[in-house]
């Protein structure tokens, strides 16, 4: 990738992220449509960042930060890209996987393991009167930064049996976001109501009234 056309995307305007999922691996699984008829919303480095800003996972003075380093390094920046978007995937099957109790794929299990690996190698605590918090530490200038969150998330949630238990799929045909359904008595349906919820009452609605046409 040339580094004027990573430029040109960096001044894009940015689209703004649904975080209706509950967690932050779950947000970031949510970054593409149905997998049927995706429509992918990572699509450059800058998609990237614009998420990560969002989600709250880097400061904006982080994030220029990355821009800068993407500016040098476009090649890096297009295969970080490329490289999340298959985490995510796998990230999805899995999850969803382990929601079903279905048997994982080795090879989904092996590249989230080397990602999680990577990534918590950049864990440190800092200790202060309240106690110790970790803090991702590691160059500032890695570009896969932003995903170390999110795996860490995934980590927290998979090995968690109620949060695992908690995964649903939206019941939308045209959907394939997943929540953690928090309600009392695990009854959440959609993604979002203002969205796929709407979308299913309207279709009901219709169904009903037709006849009476």
């Amino acid at each position: 990738m040339a580094a004027d056309e990573l430029e040109a995307q960096l001044a894009a305007p940015e689209y703004v992220f649904d975080f209706s999922g509950g967690r932050l691996c779950l947000d970031f699984i949510n970054t593409v449509g149905s997998r049927a008829h995706p429509k992918e919303r990572l699509n450059s480095y800058s998609d990237l960042l614009s998420w990560a800003r969002q989600a709250g996972v880097l400061s904006e003075r982080d994030a220029q930060r990355l821009a800068r380093a993407a500016k040098r390094r476009p090649d890096e920046a297009a295969q970080t890209v490329a490289d999340a978007v298959r985490l995510r995937e796998a990230m999805f099957r899995i999850l969803t996987g382990a929601a079903a109790r279905r048997p994982q794929r080795p090879d989904d299990m092996n590249m989230l393991n080397t990602a999680l690996a990577r990534a918590l190698a950049q864990v440190r605590l800092d200790a202060s009167a309240q106690g110790c918090v970790h803090v991702w530490a590691g160059d500032g200038d890695q570009l896969d930064r932003m995903l170390w969150p999110v795996l860490r998330s995934a980590m927290d949630v998979l090995t968690s049996d109620e949060e695992r238990e908690r995964i649903h799929k939206c019941e939308s045909p045209t959907c394939d976001w997943l929540f953690l359904d928090t309600s009392r008595n695990r009854s959440r349906r959609w993604c979002d109501m203002k969205s796929c919820g709407n979308r299913a009452k309207a279709r009901r609605y219709y169904e009903r009234h037709k006849g009476h046409a």
